[in-house]
């Protein structure tokens, strides 16, 4: 019988174990993305990534009885999550394991006993760490690579995670459609909505970038406070991300709205940097640089990662400006398709406008949870 010691994760010999264990479950899966080493262990990192300045997290490796690595997991202590919705809810991340219902059993027991004793009732997951970044299990879709700031995962871990007591708590809908059919749909209206409400968009003003983040933070904190899972962002968590967002977007992709001259809305198009990240194999060195930008400029789809509306001007139509704005300029700058995500089950309206837009739903995700 195989005996699995599990490792609470500490220093940067097991940190760097952890990181690179992926790896060895992907060697001959031709869809998966190399995530980037620097930025995950940048993630791990207590002065510098703003998740932990509020919680706390602990990954753990486990190992056989010959001393070899065979699955890992991060239990997440979300403290913001926990004071907004005061469900009980702990959080497993970074799962990744062999295809061994003993191995899977013996972390998510080792995660959920850490979480136990701070005082949680409830496991749920896959979250690196929050919903404000990558999160939920793969569990139709295999047959792509994931987008930029997606997960992926084998599809065997359906059956982990079943088999280890968890079961559905929400699902998420990735929805992709070509850009080239939303002038058809929307032109007329757009005018309509535009004179109606007195309507304009204009993208970030990256001159202004530390005023116009400051508004987005707004809007973004305000227009996303309903939906389930939802979890506040901190300003720095907001300004952290958003940093790098403003890196690698074309600016004239991020989109704010306004009524009145008021901003209201605002809407965020992305590249599908995986494009670039699956021939870097992780690393930025020597040779990754290189070939991100050259595969870089070579990506033809992007993600929609966030779009929002402040309360009092939702059910208006307003959204429908952010689409057909983004969809114009997206083709301008060579793009030709698009992936909305994520979008939960039970937003009956951006389903249905996803699919009226000629999208189509081909990847879901989901949450899962279980008591301690």
């Amino acid at each position: 019988m195989n005996t699995l010691e599990i490792v609470p994760v500490s220093g940067k010999r097991l940190l760097n174990e952890f990181l690179h264990f992926p790896w060895k479950v992907y060697k001959d899966d031709p869809n998966w993305v190399p995530p980037l080493l620097l930025q995950q262990k940048e993630m791990f990192d207590e002065k510098r990534f703003p998740f932990h300045f509020h919680s706390r997290v602990q990954p753990f490796l486990c190992i056989d009885s010959s001393g070899k690595t065979v699955g890992r997991i991060c239990a997440v202590y979300n403290k913001r999550h926990l004071d907004f919705h005061r469900d009980g809810r702990g959080f497993f991340g970074f799962f990744e394991a062999f295809e061994d219902h003993d191995i899977a059993g013996t972390l998510f027991k080792a995660a959920s006993q850490w979480l136990k004793e701070k005082g949680c009732t409830h496991i749920r997951g896959p979250a690196n760490f929050s919903t404000n970044e990558e999160c939920g299990l793969l569990v139709d879709g295999f047959d792509s690579p994931p987008v930029f700031m997606m997960t992926y995962n084998p599809r065997y871990y359906i059956g982990l995670l079943e088999k280890a007591g968890f079961s559905k708590a929400m699902d998420l809908y990735a929805y992709l459609g070509t850009l080239d059919s939303f002038p058809t749909r929307y032109e007329r209206v757009s005018t309509l909505l535009k004179r109606r409400h007195n309507a304009d968009i204009r993208p970030l003003n990256f001159k202004k970038i530390k005023e116009e983040l400051e508004l987005t933070f707004s809007i973004y904190n305000s227009s996303w406070e309903n939906n389930w899972g939802f979890i506040p962002m901190t300003r720095e968590e907001f300004l952290y991300i958003a940093k790098d967002f403003t890196k690698i977007a074309n600016p004239s992709l991020i989109l704010i709205l306004t009524v009145n001259g008021r901003p209201i809305g605002f809407s965020i198009a992305l590249p599908d940097l995986n494009v670039a990240f699956r021939q870097m194999n992780g690393r930025m060195l020597p040779l990754g640089i290189f070939k991100f930008f050259y595969y870089k400029r070579k990506i033809k789809l992007l993600r929609i990662p966030a779009m929002g509306i402040i309360k009092e001007y939702r059910g208006l139509g307003l959204d429908s400006l952010l689409y057909l704005e983004t969809a114009l300029r997206a083709m301008e700058n060579g793009y030709n398709s698009g992936e909305f995500s994520w979008v939960l089950e039970t937003n009956s309206k951006m389903n249905i406008s996803s699919e009226r837009m000629g999208a189509k739903r081909y990847k879901t995700y989901r949450f899962y949870e279980r008591e301690i």
